[in-house]
């Protein structure tokens, strides 16, 4: 019996990284019986076929400190949230999203906004420094100038990190970048739907050489918070705390438990009229706060 962590999973193989050496291995019966999958990233212990240093069977999968459900890994420290500025166009919402789940699963986080080569006229400078007054640690980034890539280097050592965003964003382009070795492919923009093309097809947990982990995960265009059973178990009220620019205001509204849409002397809509919070970040809590109310009424209904 031997431990190591999961670096790949395909066709119900999982890929065990160990002291021995990278082991193919099967999961056990039993976990199909417990509703339970083993997930890139997990720490498991393993025993070998018959002495075979190459095939082993997972026998256990060691205690979770989180798990995101898309991209379906575990135990990540922190979560790069990779967002172009261009081709294709900032997909803000979904940005958000996957903001408030990393809070969730308790991930610290990075937003990397890629492609910072093809704004030459600061489009998205307001949008940046949005993120950053809110406290968020952002970092912008090119792979065809280099911009900004030995900044993610340091945040990136020693840590394990997924990357996430929508198909397209140059997720891969950046790891390449970051390691040439890794090779990882890449994909260009459909010119007819200007989206991404998908070209990372299963979850995979690389070494980096500077130290560290990254998981490079299939690009998606769509997640509903409403999903997410740590959420749907959230107060209304208490959905503002993921907007940590609100924080400020919170405690001034004129009614305890507000919620920040039609309450009078809500302080978080009064800063949002006088430009001290940007208005795209409220409207998005508002989106994702319906998201999160509609998920609860088909669920009573």
């Amino acid at each position: 019996m031997c431990q190591g962590r999961i670096v790949k999973g395909i066709g119900g193989f999982y890929y065990v990284d160990t002291n021995l050496g990278l082991i193919e291995c099967r999961p056990r019966g039993i976990f199909r019986k417990d509703n339970l999958t083993p997930l890139v990233g997990d720490r498991v212990k393993i025993s070998l076929v018959q002495g075979n240093t190459l095939q082993g069977v997972i026998q256990e999968i060691l205690p979770r400190k989180n798990q995101l459900l898309r991209p379906n890994v575990a135990n990540v420290e922190q979560c790069v949230v990779v967002s172009a500025v261009a081709r294709p166009k900032p997909d803000l919402l979904l940005l958000d999203r996957l903001l408030v789940l990393a809070v969730v699963n308790g991930l610290d986080s990075i937003i990397c906004f890629n492609k910072m080569d093809l704004d030459l006229s600061g489009e998205y400078k307001n949008v940046i420094d949005t993120y950053r007054q809110a406290g968020y640690n952002v970092i912008c980034t090119s792979t065809k100038t280099g911009q900004g890539i030995d900044r993610l280097i340091d945040a990136l050592k020693d840590k394990v990190s997924v990357f996430a965003g929508m198909s397209g964003v140059g997720k891969s382009s950046i790891m390449n970048r970051l390691q040439p070795k890794l090779n990882l492919k890449t994909g260009e923009i459909s010119h007819k739907l200007r989206r991404g093309r998908h070209t990372t097809r299963h979850a995979q947990l690389l070494e980096l050489e500077f130290g560290g982990m990254v998981v490079d995960t299939p690009g998606f265009s769509s997640l509903n918070l409403g999903s997410v059973k740590e959420l749907r178990d959230i107060e209304e009220s208490d959905f503002c705390y993921f907007y940590p620019e609100f924080e400020d205001y919170l405690e001034k509204c004129r009614f305890k438990g507000c919620i920040h849409l039609k309450e009078p002397g809500c302080r978080v809509k009064q800063a949002v009229e006088g430009d001290k919070i940007a208005s795209f970040r409220y409207e998005n809590y508002i989106c994702l706060l319906e998201e999160l109310r509609q998920s609860r009424r088909r669920k009573y209904d």
